[in-house]
């Protein structure tokens, strides 16, 4: 992929300055003749593009543009087409900040007519494969009544008591003669009840369907006396 990209900026300079060398290694004060370097400088992290798919991973890559001629006038007239070219590019950008006097000490040559070209390079991820639904089954159960009383010691009716069904978030409560009701409750399945009267509770589970014909559920409860 880098290589790719190496090749495509050697035929971006041949296309803008032609006949010139092309050379990417580090900048040298011995090179002869006319030419352009394109050294790859540094290579940083760069924010993925907003979106919806996997994101792909992106570098930026810097290189340093020089050019080099037997008259000056030819090395700066080449950089500033090579510039000018560059700025036109979408997919190219140019860095106009001073580049450091001790980058060139470190190449061990005097400035040369130069600037940054910053190019972005993405790497593109497969998308994973979504699993399709070959089949969906729906389950329904009918709703009913669910209705029951609650007994005290003496089979007594427990009035003024709080009934819940906590999967349902469902509560209620019983009225003088012990009674409660759940208006409309899933006819499946086990029924789980807590029943809270004077502080105490009692969990309650129900294996059978009580629909509103049936016979009403029977709790018997005898909490203690405070």
């Amino acid at each position: 992929m880098a290589f790719e990209l190496d090749e495509r900026l050697k035929d971006w300079v041949g296309g803008v300055v032609p006949g010139a060398e092309l050379s990417l290694a580090p900048p040298s004060a011995k090179n002869t003749g006319q030419g352009v370097g394109l050294y790859l400088l540094e290579v940083r992290q760069s924010p993925p593009p907003s979106t919806t798919k996997r994101v792909p991973l992106q570098i930026a890559l810097r290189y340093l543009v020089t050019t080099w001629s037997e008259e000056p006038e030819g090395a700066h007239q080449m950089v500033v087409e090579l510039m000018f070219s560059a700025m036109e590019n979408k997919d190219f950008e140019v860095e106009l900040e001073p580049i450091p006097l001790t980058l060139w000490s470190l190449f061990g040559t005097p400035p040369l007519p130069s600037f940054i070209l910053r190019m972005p390079l993405r790497h593109e991820r497969p998308q994973p494969q979504a699993k399709y639904v070959r089949e969906l089954k729906v389950q329904t159960s009918p709703i009913i009544g669910f209705h029951g009383v609650l007994l005290g010691p003496g089979d007594l009716p427990l009035s003024d008591c709080r009934v819940e069904m906590p999967a349902l978030n469902l509560a209620t409560g019983t009225d003088y003669k012990g009674r409660f009701y759940f208006p409309s409750v899933p006819s499946a399945g086990s029924k789980q009840l807590v029943v809270k009267a004077k502080g105490y509770e009692l969990p309650v589970k129900s294996e059978q369907n009580y629909p509103d014909s049936g016979a009403p559920l029977v709790i018997r409860f005898s909490p203690l006396e405070e």
